[in-house]
């Protein structure tokens, strides 16, 4: 079974990810797992953190002249910025007084963590729920496009809303395009107006939220399951989505909309073979987002999500003190003004993630070469085409 763990605070020493079950013999690289990392940096309203971090993911562990041995990988991305933070975050106690922050945040971690750990201080909570975690999942993600990469799987994501601003829908996206976008939207006017937003928000001392979609192409069918609750895929990647920082609602495929549908314009009708291209099944539409009752249909994975605006306002919300329960405008720390651009790339690792989990659940091996040699026999056999024949 494929499983990880993160570990690191966000002005610690760094970021620790390690990654069990993935096969011996998958060819993986540093410089493999960098392009996502350097993707999630990028995006217009990060802030002055990105300029201090270069996030790079050390392998440490599992890898041998540049294939997996089969035992856990271990990674490991340095923070820059701990160098400012020696004290506030020593792992051994200090002789310096280290200011408690005690100024809560609305919309934070800070005062749910904070009663449920029994804490007097904040910042254990506010280092462990920042989204500074993410670069360790893009990380994963990174190593998880590489074993979906060998069954013909591709990731994408773009930007489809920013504050009160939409995207008009694109038809063909240039993928290209978007990368170059300072947004990550196809749609280059919108793009243009999403920047303004962003430039208001930030002058009026504000954050802004959105909707980012991410597609995955090239999934086969049968990943996932229905017969029990917490093995349908929809479900494992809704919940995986709704674990990144700020994400307040998750659509798969049609979502919200298809409910004010009737099902005639709803379901995916099913092409009769005559019709068919390369696949084994082909639909005429993808409302359903890639998954029937659990499992993976063969059509493209599309999921919406949506985020809150960052939690940490330079003008602060009014608030309260953790100690004294007293009226206290809330704390700042530098932060972003708008986290959707990069919040594409954090959702395709999510969806990495659960897809080659479930890949290899159905496909197996113990090296890439036999986990390979499954799924060509199992795509061999799959459809009345593979049947007549």
């Amino acid at each position: 079974m494929l499983r990880f763990l993160t570990a690191g605070e966000s002005h610690g020493k760094g970021l620790i990810a390690i990654i069990e079950g993935v096969p011996a013999g998958l060819d993986l690289s540093e410089d493999d797992i960098a392009v996502d990392l350097a993707r999630r940096q990028k995006g217009y309203g990060r802030g002055r953190r990105q300029k201090i971090e270069q996030d790079r993911a050390e392998i440490m562990s599992g890898v041998r002249h540049g294939k997996t041995l089969g035992s856990p990988i271990a990674l490991h991305i340095q923070n820059r910025d701990w160098v400012n933070w020696t004290d506030v975050m020593s792992v051994t106690p200090v002789e310096a007084d280290v200011d408690k922050v005690t100024r809560l945040r609305p919309g934070h971690a800070d005062l749910a963590g904070a009663v449920k750990y029994g804490l007097d201080d904040v910042r254990p909570v506010l280092e462990r729920a920042s989204a500074r975690e993410t670069a360790a999942r893009v990380a994963v993600g990174g190593v998880c496009k590489q074993i979906l990469r060998q069954l013909g799987v591709s990731f994408y994501s773009h930007t489809v809303q920013i504050g009160t601003i939409e995207a008009q829908p694109v038809h063909l996206i240039d993928w290209d395009a978007v990368e170059e976008s300072p947004v990550r939207c196809a749609d280059a006017v919108s793009a243009e107006r999403m920047i303004a937003a962003i430039d208001e928000a930030r002058s009026s001392g504000d954050t802004l939220g959105g909707v980012v979609e991410g597609r995955v192409t090239g999934v086969p069918i049968g990943l996932g399951s229905h017969v029990h609750w917490d093995r349908k895929i929809d479900g494992l990647l809704a919940q995986a989505l709704m674990s990144i920082h700020s994400v307040k609602g998750v659509e798969i495929g049609g979502g919200f909309f298809v409910t004010r549908l009737t099902g005639a314009r709803v379901h995916d009708v099913i092409l009769p073979r005559e019709r068919w291209g390369d696949r084994a099944w082909e639909r005429v539409t993808n409302n359903a987002g890639g998954t029937e009752g659990g499992v993976t249909d063969g059509e493209d994975i599309v999921v919406r999500v949506g985020l809150k605006p960052i939690a940490t306002l330079p003008r602060s919300l009014p608030s309260a003190d953790l100690h004294t329960g007293e009226e206290i405008p809330a704390h700042y720390e530098r932060s972003d003004v708008c986290v959707v651009p990069a919040a594409g790339v954090i959702v395709e690792a999510m969806c990495a993630i659960v897809l080659a989990r479930a890949a290899l659940e159905k496909f197996g091996g113990d090296h890439m070469d036999e986990t390979l040699r499954n799924y060509a026999a199992y795509m061999r056999t799959i459809g009345p085409r593979a049947r007549a024949e």
